[in-house]
């Protein structure tokens, strides 16, 4: 995946914007009297949809980091088909699914963050990033920050994630 920030000006059409309830991503839609776009897909924000993808996406893991039992998750072809210097799609945050919610699992999951939005960096929309999750033990969830910073230093990407701990037990498609 390459993620490439582009200005208005020189695309007529990005890809559409996906966001974020908490549970679910789903497509933007504009709304049925927009004067260019009526009912059509919205693409506003590109940054936040690249992290979405990148934060939401289950990345493929080695055979150790499963649990007994456990299917790998992730796009298989980057098990297999990596070109040097590339990185696989997503985060690892699906691994911390089953365990329960801990301080040293809001480490983890910064950790994970972090890891899946290099590819960000490497593509020269942030210069840094910086994740940090904290478990919210009231509201049984893990809430996550994530923040991008450009050339100079300033934030230019902010935004708040929750991480519902619902404990699924097997479920393997809740909304369906």
């Amino acid at each position: 995946m390459k993620i490439t920030p582009l200005t208005p000006a020189a695309e007529a059409l990005l890809d559409p914007d996906i966001v974020w309830n908490g549970r679910v991503g789903s497509l933007r839609v504009t709304p049925p009297d927009h004067p260019t776009n009526p009912a059509g897909f919205q693409s506003k924000q590109a940054i936040a949809t690249a992290v979405l993808i990148c934060l939401q996406t289950d990345r493929r893991v080695g055979p150790s980091e499963l649990a007994d039992g456990e299917e790998n998750r992730g796009w298989p072809g980057d098990g297999f088909d990596l070109e040097p210097g590339e990185t696989p799609l997503g985060s690892r945050l699906w691994l911390l699914r089953r365990r329960a919610l801990t301080e040293e699992i809001a480490i983890e999951a910064q950790d994970y963050a972090e890891e899946a939005l290099q590819t960000l960096i490497d593509q020269g929309v942030f210069v840094r990033v910086a994740a940090v999750a904290r478990a919210n033990f009231q509201f049984n969830r893990l809430d996550l920050t994530v923040d991008g910073f450009g050339q100079e230093g300033a934030a230019t990407f902010h935004e708040r994630y929750q991480i519902l701990w619902d404990q699924l037990d097997g479920v393997s498609a809740p909304l369906a």
